[in-house]
């Protein structure tokens, strides 16, 4: 089969032009209509998914919105109920920790205390001021230094 070379600086009949032209003019009308816009047209009011200001104000929108997104709405306040639980309880907690450590200072000092109030009470010094105010004469302190008893084995 041999093909048909078509010069373009060749004249075309009016049939062909009028195919040509036919041709032409249905490409933008598939594409329209791939693009869904058939139903389109330049006298229409307003387009389709456009609101207006009173459907706004109205509520149309706000409602609109509510219903095709009611359950991420019902997410992020479960999230936030939850995120605000945790802290509250993280709060209570902090707070329990700081009286604890202030109760274990607390404690800490009295042992201190009453280590020290020991320590001074056990003192020879201490204990001979207390044997002389009791007037025990059999306990007193010693003249001479302390020697070592050998013991043979």
């Amino acid at each position: 089969m041999k093909e048909k070379n078509i010069d373009t600086t060749e004249k075309l009949t009016p049939d062909e032009q009028s195919d040509d032209k036919r041709q032409q003019s249905r490409q933008p009308e598939s594409a329209a209509g791939a693009l869904g816009m058939g139903s389109v047209s330049e006298s229409d009011d307003a387009p389709v998914g456009s609101l207006s200001l009173r459907q706004i104000v109205g509520g149309d929108y706000l409602m609109l919105l509510v219903r095709n997104h009611a359950w991420l709405i019902v997410l992020i306040v479960l999230i936030t109920t939850i995120y605000v639980g945790f802290r509250y309880q993280c709060q209570q907690d902090m707070i329990e920790i700081d009286q604890l450590e202030k109760n274990l200072t607390d404690a800490k000092y009295k042992a201190l205390s009453s280590s020290s109030n020991l320590t001074e009470l056990c003192r020879q010094s201490h204990v001979l001021q207390v044997l002389r105010a009791n007037q025990d004469s059999l306990l007193r302190v010693s003249d001479q230094p302390p020697y070592k008893i050998e013991v043979p084995e």
